[in-house]
């Protein structure tokens, strides 16, 4: 099931690709922001509940999706850019096994324990 998914990640970060590649940005925009997101772990510094409720909102497809759809609506590159990057990042994470988090710890993600 693991490799399952990790599969359909894969499909979702390539769309990812495909959508920058119809934005008027330069290829180095999606390589220097790709990484990006993870400033949502910066809310560890202060707790576990904090520290998933931030990297959450970074990591959840939804979000980026409604972001996306904003700049679509709004005919804004930018916004369409923030969704894009946020969508794949949290594609390329859940490739490698980082899922949303628990209010338990960095580790408990609903993909299961990293680590394990």
């Amino acid at each position: 099931m693991k490799n399952l998914i990790r599969l359909e990640e894969l499909a979702m970060f390539a769309f990812s690709i495909l959508l920058f590649n119809e934005l008027p940005f330069a290829w180095w925009w999606f390589l220097a922001l790709i990484l990006a997101p993870d400033f949502g772990m910066i809310g560890y510094a202060f707790g576990d509940k904090i520290g998933a409720y931030s990297y959450n909102l970074f990591h959840h497809k939804g979000i980026a999706i409604l972001i996306y759809a904003l700049g679509w609506w709004l005919s804004n590159d930018y916004l369409l850019l923030s969704g894009i990057i946020l969508f794949g990042h949290a594609s390329m994470d859940r490739i490698f096994g980082y899922g949303l988090k628990y209010d338990k710890g960095f580790k408990f993600t609903h993909l299961g324990e990293i680590g394990k």
